[in-house]
């Protein structure tokens, strides 16, 4: 007879038999956080900061919708980079140094067909992409320009993923990293001059965040081809970028193996993107509002994405070895301290709101809303934190189809119309159509780890489906 959930949660916290010790955990996490907070979250905060710097509402908010779009081709570069880590790992790992090689080759082409195809988009629908959003026309005006340029960003992006997913598929994880390191810096530094027109630049507002963003990635493309290409040790992978036009079909095989990889990273994204086009019908105020919500949001969740990794990493090596006790109480672990982690920042953003967002908001437009939705959002926030991590379990136990399958049926069935419905409603409280609207995604969240709960409570996701 099983326990309940919460006896069963807490046997599993307490249990020093199976599952990892603590202090081995938070030894995988530490290194995986530093990583996630330097990629995903710093950039992104100074860019914020220095385009608040600007006073404009508009050019703020449309930074912040903007994002979620960007967001969404990083994935999407994220998971090609993926399926490159998985093809030159196997074949390196098998001592096929000249597969190795065409694995890189094919990574490159592909990126650069992406890319390519990306980036076209961006640059000529871009006046099509925020009308559809339903923008105010003054942002449409401030984001054309911004996002063409970010055409370009973008397509470095994707060319440098492809020596990042080759370097990591062979088990150079330090150069990936420093690479990483120099473009942020380098994005940074640029970031602050473009923006603001320092040191003799000229002031170029949002299109100066889209330019920084074009250095940062064509020197990390730049940097990961010279040292691919020049370090001795990669000879024996006889790399030969230019010999995929005898051969594609490897490069068939790479997008299959990356398309469901795809598909799960892209749904999350696409959610939070359809989130910022429920929430324009509030205007530029209740985008910037959301923009800099979603920003602090990112930041608190920060641990948990980083843990995601870490359960990864404990539950396919326990897989393996067809420890089922030990996968259930790591889960369980990873859980609490996540929650212990993120409420923690959660209790910090929510005592000092008004201060935080009056860094980004130096009109005092948008913060009265902001101030008023961040609590009660960061509490729904939890089915976030707790969906992340058993999806990133189910994966490594090898059930993806049906961590793609419960996102896909949760997000079409559940959110798309109960988001559209509350931004269709007149509230009494403008602030709680903002709250119902964001809120749904929780919700979606909280429905998506009961699913997985549920598969956990079986025996069936002992099966690999992979």
């Amino acid at each position: 007879m099983k326990n309940s959930l919460l006896t069963s949660y807490y046997d599993g916290i307490t249990d020093t038999t199976h599952g990892e010790s603590y202090n081995r955990i938070l030894r995988y996490f530490f290194p995986e956080f530093i990583s996630a907070f330097l990629l995903y979250s710093l950039p992104f905060w100074f860019d914020a900061y220095f385009i608040g710097q600007l006073q404009s509402t508009s050019t703020y908010a449309t930074l912040g919708v903007t994002n979620t779009l960007i967001h969404l081709l990083i994935k999407v570069a994220e998971a090609v980079s993926v399926g490159t880590v998985i093809l030159s790992g196997k074949f390196n790992g098998a001592h096929e140094y000249k597969d190795v090689g065409r694995s890189l080759r094919d990574a490159f082409w592909l990126n650069i067909m992406l890319g390519g195809m990306c980036a076209s988009a961006l640059f000529f629908g871009a006046y099509w992409i925020y009308y559809a959003y339903g923008v105010p026309e003054k942002m449409i005006g401030l984001g054309v320009p911004f996002l063409r340029l970010q055409a370009l960003s973008l397509f470095f992006m994707f060319v440098s993923f492809s020596f990042i997913g080759f370097l990591r598929g062979i088990k150079n994880t330090k150069v990936p990293m420093y690479i990483f390191s120099l473009g942020i810096v380098t994005f940074i530094l640029f970031d602050y001059l473009f923006i603001l027109g320092k040191f003799g630049f000229p002031q170029m507002g949002l299109q100066g965040s889209a330019l920084a963003g074009v250095v940062r990635y064509a020197v990390m493309t730049c940097v990961g081809c010279a040292y691919t290409f020049l370090n001795k040790e990669n000879r024996k992978y006889g790399i030969q970028l230019f010999s995929v036009f005898k051969d594609i079909s490897y490069i068939k095989r790479l997008f299959v193996l990356s398309l469901p990889i795809m598909l799960d990273k892209a749904l999350m994204a696409m959610a939070y993107m359809w989130l910022g086009k429920m929430v324009c019908v509030m205007g530029k105020e209740g985008v910037a509002a959301f923009s800099v919500i979603k920003d602090m949001e990112r930041c608190s969740i920060l641990p948990a994405v980083a843990f995601a990794q870490v359960i990864t990493l404990l539950v396919s090596n326990d897989y393996g070895t067809k420890d089922w006790e030990g996968i259930k109480t790591n889960i369980k672990k990873v859980i609490f301290l996540t929650s212990l982690m993120v409420f923690t920042i959660v209790v910090i953003f929510t005592s000092n709101a008004e201060t935080i967002i009056q860094l980004f908001d130096k009109k005092a437009k948008f913060t009265t809303l902001a101030v008023y939705a961040f609590p009660i959002l960061s509490i729904l926030g939890f089915f976030d934190l707790l969906q992340l991590i058993l999806a990133g379990a189910l994966r490594a136990s090898g059930n993806v189809n049906l961590v793609v399958g419960v996102r896909l049926v949760i997000l079409a069935g559940y959110f798309l119309p109960i988001s559209y419905l509350f931004s269709h409603i007149t509230f009494a409280k403008p602030a709680m159509q903002f709250v119902f609207i964001y809120g749904s995604f929780y919700v979606g969240n909280a429905l998506m780890s009961l699913a997985y709960i549920q598969r956990f409570r079986t025996n069936e996701w002992k099966k690999n489906t992979i």
